[in-house]
């Protein structure tokens, strides 16, 4: 009977070394980021500077060191129609941004794709299928990110370095994966719900909401699908220039 007992428990410390290979990065844990609505003496979220104390030992940040500086970033998952128009605007009001795209975008829009980096925009990467990161396991998480980086590499010849997690979850195990490939977890302390195409917030409205929410060194996260991003940009960035903050 022990020795019974003592092949049921290596065959499952066996089961469980095999199982463990196939887990996800983090154990099935995917923490939804939010920057959230409290605020210091310097009107910067607090969860933003949360994250970044708790997690910039792996290359990710919420907010740039730079605190007299607004970056401006667009996630790219399909094209609707305003990019070319946000393209014109930055390029009239002299704003560099980062334009994060998943790897349906990067195929599809090439001409797009082309004209951001001729006019000195930042690719960053949102993942090839735009996967959960912490609920792919090891190989897989690796998969999503590099082979979008390989992708835009050999079609754009540009070598991507900053990476933001798909549906904004993350885990500490993917945000180390990110920083072993060479990568910068970025995500954002500004925002506002711009991504419902059927449901566009009124441009007023959006455009008051971000310039009272303004804080040195954000990172703001705008969606090239909106129209109301399109048709507010050049006064948001006029906006915050007048507030003092280099964009």
């Amino acid at each position: 009977m022990k020795l019974k007992k003592l092949i049921a428990v290596m065959t499952g410390l066996v089961m469980s070394i095999l199982l463990a290979s196939s887990i996800p990065v983090s154990a099935g844990t995917a923490i939804g980021y939010g920057q959230g609505t409290q605020v210091n003496a310097e009107n910067m979220p607090l969860g933003a500077l949360d994250f970044d104390a708790e997690y910039h030992k792996y290359d990710a940040y919420a907010t740039t060191p730079d605190r007299n500086r607004i970056i401006i970033t667009f996630d790219q998952g399909y094209e609707n129609g305003y990019t070319s128009q946000i393209l014109d605007t930055l390029a009239e009001k002299n704003v560099t941004a980062i334009f994060f795209l998943t790897g349906d975008y990067a195929k599809k829009e090439t001409e797009l794709v082309n004209r951001m980096i001729a006019e000195g925009h930042m690719l960053g990467n949102h993942g090839m299928t735009h996967a959960s990161l912490p609920l792919l396991d090891e190989n897989s998480a690796k998969e999503e990110i590099m082979s979008l980086h390989d992708y835009v590499l050999e079609n754009y010849n540009y070598d991507m370095q900053y990476f933001r997690c798909p549906c904004g979850e993350y885990s500490e195990q993917a945000l180390k994966i990110v920083q072993e490939l060479n990568y910068k977890t970025i995500f954002w302390s500004g925002s506002h719900v711009d991504w419902l195409t059927d449901k566009q917030p009124d441009p007023g409205q959006s455009l008051q909401k971000l310039v009272s929410n303004a804080h040195g060194g954000e990172i703001l996260l705008l969606h090239s699908v909106s129209q109301t991003n399109a048709q507010i940009l050049g006064d948001l960035i006029d906006n915050l220039r007048e507030k003092g903050y280099i964009v």
